[in-house]
């Protein structure tokens, strides 16, 4: 049983006429518009003539285009886990593996599509993947005709690396860096019929 002392009553704070007809918020709102269109200072912070001039980005960290990155041999990063699937909170990454044609990894994406208008640009898949194989370019000027143009296919992700590659290269994980590093092995080895996983 809840007792008395225990019992907050709260009433709703009494408006004066001015408050009910929201005439403060409205002039301040007012204000701040005002100022802003006035102010040379602020609009040339501000204003940037788009497409003639264009913001710098910071590319280490922009969260722009996807794209599938590929191993120093040319084949696709991707070892087909399912981690960026599995982590994307807005479920735009679909995934088919097939088992890989080459002996240093298990599985590779048969397909891999990503839905670029269901993507909230989170960087989740680009966290999540163990293998550095999937990224966030700076790439922002997006544009297609229609929704099946803005589903992203394996050949045009991993176009867009070929062009990106330059502006943003790939880190290389020590996890599976494919012996880029030169240091100890660090690959994990396959797990045998015996093993649980």
């Amino acid at each position: 049983m809840i007792r008395d002392e225990d019992i907050l009553v709260l009433s709703a704070p009494q408006l004066t006429a001015a408050e009910r007809l929201y005439l403060p918020q409205i002039f301040d709102g007012m204000r701040t518009t005002l100022r802003h269109m006035f102010s040379k200072r602020l609009r040339d912070q501000r204003v940037t003539q788009y497409p003639d001039q264009k913001r710098e980005l910071r590319v280490a960290n922009y969260r722009g285009v996807h794209r599938l990155n590929k191993d120093p041999e040319g084949r696709v990063a991707c070892v087909a886990c399912f981690m960026c699937s599995t982590a994307c909170p807005a479920h735009c990454i679909h995934i088919e593996a097939g088992e890989s044609p080459w002996p240093d990894r298990e599985k590779y994406p048969v397909k891999f599509d990503i839905d670029e208008l269901r993507c909230i640009y989170c960087g989740m898949c680009e966290e999540a993947c163990p293998c550095d194989a999937i990224e966030l370019t700076p790439h922002y000027e997006l544009v297609g005709g229609t929704r099946q143009e803005m589903i992203f296919d394996q050949e045009k992700l991993l176009r867009i690396y070929d062009e990106t590659r330059e502006l943003k290269p790939r880190k290389n994980p020590a996890v599976t860096d494919y012996g880029l590093t030169g240091g100890q092995d660090t690959r994990v080895a396959k797990p045998t019929s015996h093993t649980k996983i």
